[in-house]
């Protein structure tokens, strides 16, 4: 039986609406909702109820609120990260490494130390914030000049890395500075954590038990500087333009190899960062795992951003709700197969935003067709 209508992709000539990009999100993850919530439902689970309790546990409380926030701090860095990266058509798919090599550096200050431990706080803590953006920027310059220098590809370098960032913070806390022979070091002195507000619940009761720590002000600067780097600066400008056409770019004089090895850096130092923030904002140590995934799912949250650096703000807090949510939620792999089904969804639908879709009825004397836009 012929259906009384066909389907014709037409790609698009003219600009994409602006309210265009936004709805495909905001639909990809309705869509993925609803998806999960079949899902559930056919393996004997009740969504109303599920989903009910994943608010509670993320947003029911000021508790839940500030574990929701804590989870998308390093999130947002992340993501940012990767946006400024994809900017440019760099698809650094290192973050996870960088991220774990930012911990690391951050952490030299404490563990050689190479300040005095009883220095003021704000002289550790800002020094683990330059030592920080050190390492994840130089773990992303090693596949910026291979890109750069040498054109090769970035999604191997920065993959493989990850693997070498990981084992190379493991022979560490392994061999040199183990707790006891366990898979962490020992804690760090308080000079060195970031301040939460738990820490003032003596003066302001109401603090009691809120574990927001200054790492979510960190982020929301970061957040604000790329968004003046890539909307106001001459650099952001270079940045777009190589990007959305290499040869325009190299034909107006921009130094090509130079800005692949500067984002690919600039990229590393962000994901560095939201290594430092995590180590001294919640572990309070380096360990084996101080993330679960944080580099990888920042490349969901920049797409699913479409590259916008306040809309990751916004997309981080999301995914920050579905780790927590994950701890509790049963079947406990809901929370990443809701992440892959975002993912899916938002690959999927670029789609209407490089294409026009076209209804055409068929056998109909007036005959016409139906655009979606």
């Amino acid at each position: 039986m012929k259906l009384p209508f066909t389907v014709m992709f037409e790609k698009r000539m003219d600009d994409v609406p602006k309210w265009l990009p936004a709805a495909t999100s905001i639909g990809s993850v309705v869509i993925a909702f609803i998806i999960s919530g079949i899902i559930l439902k056919l393996i004997g689970g009740q969504p109303m109820r599920v989903g009910k309790f994943f608010f509670e546990a993320t947003f029911g409380s000021w508790a839940a609120v500030s574990d929701t926030l804590v989870k998308a701090t390093p999130l947002i860095m992340v993501g940012l990260a990767c946006t400024i990266a994809f900017k440019m058509k760099l698809w650094n798919i290192g973050a996870e490494g960088q991220f774990y090599i930012g911990a690391f550096a951050a952490s030299l200050v404490v563990l050689i130390p190479m300040v005095p431990l009883d220095s003021p706080r704000f002289v550790i803590i800002g020094l683990m914030i330059v030592m920080g953006m050190i390492g994840g920027a130089a773990w992303g310059f090693i596949p910026g000049v291979l890109k750069g220098k040498f054109g090769v590809n970035e999604i191997i370098t920065t993959l493989m890395l990850n693997y070498i960032a990981i084992l190379w913070n493991n022979f560490w806390i392994f061999n040199k500075w183990s707790d006891a022979g366990f898979q962490m070091t020992p804690p760090f002195e308080k000079t060195a954590w970031l301040p939460r507000l738990a820490d003032y619940a003596r003066e302001y009761k109401a603090f009691s038990g809120i574990t927001l720590h200054l790492g979510v002000v960190i982020a929301l600067v970061a957040t604000v500087v790329v968004w003046w780097v890539l909307e106001r600066s001459r650099w952001g400008y270079e940045i777009k333009l190589t990007g959305d056409n290499k040869e325009a770019a190299r034909y107006a004089g921009i130094n090509i190899v130079r800005n692949i090895i500067l984002v690919m850096m600039f990229s590393g130092a962000l994901a560095g960062l939201a290594g430092m923030s995590e180590i001294s904002g919640v572990v309070h140590r380096l360990q084996e795992r101080i993330s679960p995934g944080y580099g990888f799912t920042g490349i969901i949250i920049a797409w699913l951003a479409k590259l916008n650096p306040f809309a990751v703000v916004l997309v981080s807090i999301l995914f920050g709700a579905l780790i927590v949510a994950g701890r509790e939620i049963q079947p406990s792999g809901l929370a990443q197969l809701l992440q892959g089904i975002i993912l899916f969804m938002v690959i999927s639908s670029d789609v209407l935003l490089r294409y026009k879709i076209r209804f055409i009825r068929l056998h109909s004397p007036a005959a016409g067709e139906v655009e979606v836009a």
